[in-house]
């Protein structure tokens, strides 16, 4: 799958999880946020593709990967990684699903992760 395509099915996906809004605050990117809190930078059509979550309990795990790094700006040391893979060796769309579920998780009032979790019920 090309990386456009990834982007714009996870995009697709994140932004139905309860309260997800689109925020695009800097250029290039194309943001994934809830209450007004970002939990997901996605490159905007056209960019390279790359994604910015926060993971609070698998970061160590998703830094072993070649293509991450953590987030700048002073946002690695609060959990925030940043996949930017080349073709060939993109995540599958289930994890970075999965890495977005978590960064949502984390950013999200309690009452949406609860209206969340009676969803997958």
């Amino acid at each position: 799958m090309r990386g456009e395509d990834l982007l714009k099915q996870l995009r697709t996906w994140g932004l139905t999880l309860p309260g997800a809004e689109s925020k695009s605050p800097w250029p290039g990117d194309d943001d994934l946020a809830v209450n007004d809190k970002a939990f997901a930078f996605l490159a905007a059509d056209g960019e390279p593709f790359s994604v910015s979550v926060k993971l609070p309990y698998t970061h160590s795990v998703a830094l072993d990967l070649p293509f991450a790094k953590p987030t700048g700006y002073g946002l690695g040391k609060s959990g925030w990684v940043t996949f930017t893979p080349s073709e060939g060796e993109y995540p599958s769309l289930d994890q970075l699903k999965a890495w977005v579920d978590e960064s949502y998780r984390a950013r999200a009032p309690k009452r949406l992760v609860k209206e969340l979790d009676a969803r997958e019920d």
